[in-house]
């Protein structure tokens, strides 16, 4: 039996070189002109059964981060972005799954759970999440990882055939030993986005990092417009205050005692 994943379990993609749709974003970022605003360092080609990966190494304004492609027999694309961090503990989480492949007797229908899944574990990162599935189908066994972001864009996902996690491993581990896992700032896990609707419009408040440091993006979302500003971190706190400042005068502004006080302030003056 191939050991290799159901056409359904990757995201119909387009050819590899087609523009990228799969809400990848803060790794891709377009410049002003339009034009992808990024340089490929490295890159390695795999072919595994019937399936071709493509691990590039890529670099923008915001750093340096991997794109994993899969190839399809058809010719469908699917694909995920990694930080350097998170594909150097994808690249261990590799070789315990590897292992536990190892320990597995042949496929057997009848000890397979109904989801099908084998052993699961789920990474972190800024808004993004991972979630690696080792699993069984009619065609065979093969690692699902796919990646979501917080406030709810789509996911993307791509199936490595099991017999292919060790050779996709080495592969990653010697990009990582040529351009390292440090991604710099902060290690620990950011906060979660929020979100806030009014009237006909919708706030997304989103946590990120790159390069320069930790920043929040608020995007604002209308059936036909969407815009974003970047807040760095460093002025968060001098953000807030101008916001509370604005708060407490409006709210001053539009109390009816206070404006009867200001009244009878300014009647008194003129008696004077």
């Amino acid at each position: 039996m191939s050991d290799i994943g159901s056409g359904d379990e990757g995201v119909s993609g387009q050819k590899y070189n087609a523009p990228n749709m799969d809400g990848s974003g803060d790794f891709e970022q377009n410049d002003p002109s339009g034009q992808q605003a990024e340089q490929e360092l490295a890159t390695k080609m795999l072919q595994i059964q019937s399936k071709r990966f493509y691990l590039d190494v890529k670099q923008n304004r915001r750093g340096r981060f991997i794109k994993v492609a899969e190839i399809g027999a058809d010719g469908r694309r699917s694909q995920i972005f990694l930080a350097l961090s998170t594909a150097a503990e994808f690249r261990d989480h590799l070789s315990t799954f590897s292992d536990y492949y190892s320990s597995l007797g042949p496929p057997n229908p009848e000890s397979v759970p109904d989801d099908g899944k084998l052993k699961s574990e789920m990474m972190i990162k800024d808004n993004r999440r991972y979630y690696l599935d080792l699993k069984e189908n009619a065609r065979g066994r093969f690692l699902r990882v796919s990646q979501t972001i917080s406030r709810g864009g789509p996911r993307s996902q791509i199936a490595i055939p099991a017999q292919g996690m060790i050779e996709f491993r080495d592969a990653l581990t010697d990009l990582l030993e040529e351009f390292g896992t440090n991604d710099g700032g902060f290690k620990g896990e950011l906060p979660e986005g929020r979100h806030m609707k009014v009237d006909n419009k919708n706030f997304y408040f989103d946590i990120g990092q790159n390069n320069r440091g930790i920043y929040m993006r608020i995007s604002e979302v209308k059936s036909n417009f969407r815009t974003a500003i970047t807040v760095p971190e460093k002025c968060w706190t001098r953000f807030r205050d101008i916001l509370t400042d604005y708060c407490d005068k409006m709210k001053k502004s539009s109390d009816p005692s206070n404006s009867a006080d200001n009244n009878l302030q300014s009647s008194s003056n003129s008696l004077k």
